[in-house]
């Protein structure tokens, strides 16, 4: 939130930060549901990552395309509350550093609370219950499946996926998401 504040100021921009923490039991369990589904599938079983997104990251990486992450939901919440956004081999290797102690000291409802209150969800917007506030207009508890799977898909990139105007891809990917999260294990805490 710091970092995005600063960047806004040096864009002569008046920076704005909405959130609101909420307890995981305010949260519509749609929402941890489109997360697993969209960004890691494997997190309740895991612990702290994903070997096999990593090794696939990295190939599709070596083709030269777009660059894909591997990082967990764990890894994710790591980033977001300890470190800093911007790439680089010393914030990777304090990310895993941080990830080892998150998922020792934390449980997964912990860690799936941290990271929902955390995520940018658009610019400026920081966490799922400000995100369902300004763009549904409604609590993080009431998010339907459909709404859970859009904010879901722009999580890549929040501040260009617009929630409130989803593009045509963003809508695909919010179709993908609701169909897989009707295939994966329930994720209950």
């Amino acid at each position: 939130m710091v970092i995005r504040s600063v960047e806004a100021m040096f864009d002569k921009h008046l920076p704005t930060n909405e959130k609101t923490w909420v307890s995981i039991t305010d949260i519509s369990t749609n929402m941890p549901q489109a997360v697993v589904a969209s960004e890691d599938n494997l997190f309740m079983s895991h612990h702290g990552f994903s070997f096999t997104a990593i090794e696939k990251a990295i190939q599709h990486n070596q083709k030269g395309k777009r660059i894909r992450g591997g990082s967990t939901i764990s890894q994710q919440t790591a980033k977001n509350v300890f470190l800093w956004p911007h790439r680089s081999y010393i914030r990777k290797g304090l990310e895993a550093y941080f990830t080892v102690l998150i998922e020792l000291f934390w449980t997964k409802e912990r860690i799936m609370e941290v990271y929902l209150n955390v995520i940018e969800t658009g610019n400026g917007v920081y966490g799922v219950e400000a995100a369902s506030q300004k763009f549904f207009g409604k609590s993080a508890a009431k998010l339907t499946k459909g709404q859970a799977a859009l904010i879901a898909a722009s999580l890549p990139n929040p501040r260009k996926f617009r929630i409130n105007n989803p593009s045509g891809y963003l809508l695909r990917r919010q179709a993908k998401i609701i169909s897989l999260m009707g295939k994966i294990k329930q994720v209950r805490f």
